[in-house]
């Protein structure tokens, strides 16, 4: 099927789709996202003027295509280059570790995205508190295909459109239990839903006054606002602390040892303004973290909120 708009885009630099897109993935089933077999990346979205699918293919280190259907086709074109690191300045990194200095040279692609769509980050970062990730993407899954409006174009499997923020607040009680969702989570996405065109003008604020404008709200705490922060605002330094996993990860990739998240800001300090860069890269070149000493335990909170 021809898209309704298309764009070849050169990037400022090299760009690996997967990689940037990554993070945009909430589980191998996300309806909104999905790998196509020729290695594109499809990405549904919810724009001001309508829904929307993008495909992404790679067509060089520094060459994409994208193409869009929908009536928010133009909308999502429009905003595809953010998406793909355009505004990621990586000026001033010094990956001056030789684990990072490593990490960096095999992923000279991963750029941090800015999709500059607030509640499409946000509501499945609360459906992740205080949950395993597992839980909080079966409930997306279920959400998305319950109330999410079936995505424009050739998709490679059904995918869907996120709800709008009418459509997060009209989902009825007993539809949140059966997706897994309890009621504290449940009112706090329909609490940020009722004040989302003030939440969306946070992706262009600076970083700081974002963070503030989301964690003003109740039930949006530190580590909410850093994994939006991470998707929609395009911010390279926003670290999840209160993640349960991450300080520990962060500890023994860099030092080999344990570290709580004071120790982990204290030791990514010389990257301030890159954190969340020197994370992703760690992860991106296999760098292991804490070594594992026994069987995983099946349900751990480690999610803050």
């Amino acid at each position: 099927m021809t898209p309704d708009l298309a764009l070849d885009w050169r990037a400022p630099h090299e760009t690996s789709v997967v990689q940037t897109l990554g993070p945009l993935r909430r589980g191998p089933g996300d309806p909104a996202f999905a790998l196509g077999p020729d290695g594109s990346v499809w990405r549904t979205t919810s724009t001001d003027a309508g829904a929307a699918t993008l495909r992404v293919r790679q067509l060089g280190p520094d060459l994409v295509r994208c193409e869009a259907w929908g009536p928010g086709a133009e909308a999502a074109i429009a905003l595809a280059p953010s998406m793909l690191g355009e505004r990621d300045d990586t000026s001033g990194f010094a990956p001056d570790l030789p684990v990072l200095a490593d990490a960096h040279r095999r992923n000279p692609g991963l750029r941090v995205p800015r999709t500059a769509r607030v509640m499409e980050a946000l509501v499945p970062a609360i459906l992740e508190q205080k949950v395993i990730s597992l839980q909080a993407h079966a409930s997306w899954r279920r959400l998305l295909q319950r109330f999410g409006a079936v995505a424009p174009g050739p998709t490679p499997r059904p995918m869907r459109v996120v709800p709008s923020a009418s459509g997060w607040r009209a989902i009825p009680s007993w539809e949140w239990h059966r997706a897994g969702v309890d009621p504290r989570r449940a009112a706090t996405v329909q609490r940020v839903a009722a004040y989302a065109d003030r939440l969306e003008e946070a992706a262009d604020l600076p970083p700081a006054e974002a963070i503030a404008r989301l964690t003003h709200l109740p039930g949006v705490g530190i580590w909410t606002a850093a994994e939006v922060a991470q998707r929609a605002l395009g911010d390279a330094d926003a670290v999840s602390v209160g993640d349960y996993h991450i300080a520990n990860y962060v500890g023994h990739a860099l030092y080999g040892r344990d570290m709580a998240d004071d120790e982990m800001l204290e030791a990514l300090a010389p990257w301030a303004g890159h954190r969340y860069r020197v994370i992703r890269l760690l992860m991106a070149a296999g760098v292991p973290g804490r070594p594992r000493r026994g069987p995983r335990m099946a349900f751990v909170d480690h999610r803050a909120y």
